[in-house]
């Protein structure tokens, strides 16, 4: 069935150039949401993650017959690279209250998505990083390709996870956290699989076209 622009419902259907929202399914039930800045890789920025909370917030106030799941997704050949350099650079001349401010929008848009009131399926291709993994975190399921990657790469920067590690360490439990936080490696949806980031990993040629699940 062919999706449809996000209509006027619980929130202002006006859609930014960084997410794309579009409505499928009975009754248009189902509302896809994708990251769109496939240039730089999905990657945060202030823009991006008021937008996500701004959309997430709208769909909460649909009623039961009008929203019954939401699909996250990712534009180009990433799901979510985690946080935009250009971002992050400027984030070095802001004063102690601007960071906190911009950590607290972070939290404030994972929390809108984790306590979203329908279903929220991740569809993860290619690098989620970052908080990449932690829009993993605080989705209900994670349909990953073979191919994609996962980790806590910020931390090779210096940068602790501490935003994304209440839903991260929800998800896959401390001791997992504590293996896994401090070296910032990738690790492949074979372990994200083992350690419940991922629910179901595909085996796909490309996205699209038929795929056969690997079980857990």
């Amino acid at each position: 069935m062919p999706s449809r622009p996000a209509r006027a419902g619980g929130y202002d259907a006006a859609v930014t150039d960084l997410v794309r929202v579009e409505r499928t399914g009975p009754s248009d039930a189902v509302v896809r949401v994708t990251l769109d800045r496939p240039d730089v890789h999905n990657a945060f920025n202030a823009s991006l993650i008021a937008e996500l909370q701004r959309i997430f917030a709208g769909l909460a106030r649909e009623g039961p017959t009008e929203l019954r799941a939401v699909v996250l997704a990712g534009a180009g050949p990433s799901f979510c690279a985690g946080a935009d350099v250009d971002w992050m650079r400027a984030a070095l001349q802001l004063d102690v209250e601007a960071n906190e401010h911009d950590a607290m929008a972070m939290a404030d848009m994972l929390e809108t998505i984790d306590t979203c009131p329908v279903p929220v399926i991740a569809r993860v291709h290619g690098p989620a990083l970052g908080g990449g993994s932690g829009l993993c975190a605080v989705a209900d399921i994670v349909i990953a390709e073979a191919g994609a990657k996962f980790g806590f790469t910020e931390t090779r920067l210096g940068i602790l996870p501490a935003v994304i590690s209440p839903f991260v360490i929800a998800k896959i439990g401390e001791s997992q956290a504590r293996a896994l936080f401090p070296g910032g490696r990738r690790f492949d949806a074979t372990r994200a699989s083992r350690i419940r980031i991922v629910s179901v990993r595909l085996l796909a040629c490309a996205r699209g076209t038929r795929t056969r699940r690997v079980k857990r």
